[in-house]
């Protein structure tokens, strides 16, 4: 230890000494300062690190689906003679004499795969668990069927029971289940061939909108759940606190959240002000706007509208683009592209469910779906629509008349019956019944606000020209009766190179509606959130 010391000491007195040796014999300046510190610190030395040894992941491979063999025009007749794996669920099992067989469905598709067994299939042995519901793996080859309902089967080789299915309990059975039934299992229901074929619908839409959007320049935003302000100034919103304790037994105590002057204390609260699930992303959207041009944000909204109605939820998606440099009539043109090309994609791309809707939802509904599709849209008035409307003579439930909005009832006859099935724009709508971001028009009574009209729904997208003028905007939210602080990053927008500017919003479940014909909006979304109803 004594020669450590002195060794140390003398590197520190003499550091001309480090110098690195012409030699090769001496080590490299890495290798030599990491001796010097092992025999100054007199330990022993390090051993070198091994290098981790592990497998290789494995290649991802995409799995051949149901929906590519039988979704050809030829219904799978090129797959003859092919081996085919299919994993998926049992929809029924039909045991007879010498065969058995069972419809297999993986979800790709609507039709399901007959599987034909014989008592020399593999697994045969489990075919008393071969129940509805249960999982199953099929291995086998694809022939020709010698049923009428299909084209091809598969000749099983192989059967593996995965998961099995109590078939006295299962609660979706081979007979029909109302819809009504259906959401109290709504974990359960996407088996069946409607929610199915909803589920492949939306998911049709939803790709459609990227792909429009993508393909037209625009740049997708992820606005905000949580925010402080109310997009629509109705206030129907829902609190995010974290003012109510779930500590205490049985849940929070009302004289333990924080008040002042008889009022909730908000600034002892997480975000220290109110705070609320967003209504709608367009005011963050029209932020990037002003940066990126063209944007659309597609995400989930929140309303606590206690309505308890097959047209109402408290929690839905919403498409809401935002057009820089744009006016009224851009928007518009914008929303009638939209929506004749999402529509164009489920009729070219959904084939098989959308004949399956058209049978057994809404009878005519590809033929009302090719209308939209095909016709020019027409855009006529609030006022002209409101003469329109007395001028029917028609008996509506709601009355008729300038200054009063619109009811559904009011907007289906005049897609449907006053111009025949043609989509139809309504715009330049009375101030007082639009939001406070709408631009007021030179009239001064009228904003430059549209909403288009499909038949069978009535209005399906609202949107407008944004009020780009600060001493205006200002204005409005003097007549909402809304805190202009609560703004102060909105306005900016109009202080710091302000331009017009338009967009729309689409309530992405009532667009799952008018695609498939389901009449009530709970069946267009996965896990509907209503009043008194939070499952699953």
């Amino acid at each position: 230890m004594a020669a450590a010391a002195v060794a140390c000491r003398l590197l520190r007195l003499a550091p001309r000494r480090l110098r690195k040796p012409r030699h090769s014999l001496f080590p490299t300046p890495l290798a030599l300062s990491s001796a010097w510190r092992r025999y100054c610190a007199a330990a022993p030395p390090v051993a070198a690190a091994a290098t981790p040894t592990g497998d290789a992941v494995g290649e991802f491979r995409r799995r051949i689906r149901v929906a590519e063999v039988k979704g050809g025009e030829d219904q799978g007749a090129a797959w003859v003679g092919k081996e085919l794996t299919v994993r998926g669920w049992v929809r029924t099992c039909r045991a007879q004499r010498t065969v058995t067989f069972v419809e297999v469905n993986d979800g790709s598709c609507l039709s399901n795969m007959q599987c034909v067994l014989t008592p020399e299939t593999e697994g045969y042995d489990q075919i008393d668990s071969i129940n509805t519901g249960a999982s199953v793996l099929v291995d086998g080859v694809v022939a020709s069927s010698q049923g009428g309902k299909q084209k091809v089967e598969l000749k099983v080789s192989k059967i593996i029971v995965i998961g099995e299915s109590d078939p006295t309990s299962f609660p979706i059975q081979k007979k029909r289940a109302s819809r009504e039934f259906l959401r109290t299992v709504a974990h359960l229901r996407p088996r069946t061939n409607t929610f199915g074929a909803v589920a492949r619908v939306r998911n049709a839409l939803a790709y459609a909108t990227h792909k429009f959007f993508q393909d037209s320049g625009f740049i997708w935003v992820s606005s905000p759940i949580i925010t402080a302000s109310d997009c629509e100034g109705a206030g129907e919103q829902f609190y995010v606190t974290t003012l109510l304790s779930n500590s205490a037994e049985g849940g929070c105590l009302v004289n333990s959240i924080p008040s002042k002057d008889g009022r909730v204390d908000w600034s002892q609260d997480f975000f220290c002000k109110p705070a609320f699930l967003t209504v709608s992303g367009q005011l963050n959207g029209e932020t990037y706007a002003s940066a990126l041009s063209d944007i659309y944000t597609f995400g989930p909204t929140f309303r606590a509208e206690n309505s308890n109605t097959s047209r109402h939820l408290a929690e839905f998606w919403m498409i809401e683009p935002e057009l820089a440099f744009a006016d009224l009539n851009d928007d518009m043109a914008c929303a009638s592209a939209y929506l004749q090309y999402v529509v164009k994609y489920i009729l070219e791309n959904c084939k098989e469910d959308m004949v399956f809707f058209d049978t057994w939802v809404e009878k005519g509904i590809i033929d009302r779906l090719n209308n939209v599709a095909e016709k020019n849209f027409v855009q006529m008035s609030y006022s002209d629509a409101i003469k329109l409307l007395i001028g029917s003579n028609k008996k509506f439930e709601f009355p008729v008349k300038w200054g009063l909005d619109l009811q559904s009832e009011h907007e289906r006859y005049i897609t449907e019956v006053a111009f025949g099935g043609s989509p139809v724009i309504i715009r330049d709508y009375p101030k007082e019944i639009k939001a406070f971001y709408m631009r007021q028009n030179d009239d001064g009574k009228t904003v430059a606000a549209m909403d288009l009209l499909v038949p069978g729904v009535g209005e399906l997208i609202g949107g407008s020209q944004r009020e780009e003028r600060l001493d205006y905007l200002e204005g409005r939210l003097d007549e909402s009766n809304l805190n202009k602080d609560s703004y102060w990053w909105y306005l900016d927008l109009r202080r710091y190179g302000s331009v017009p500017h338009a967009g729309f919003g689409l309530g992405f479940e009532r667009l799952v509606q008018f695609a498939t014909g389901i009449d009530n909006i709970r069946d267009a979304i996965p896990f509907p959130r209503v009043p008194g109803s939070a499952e699953f």
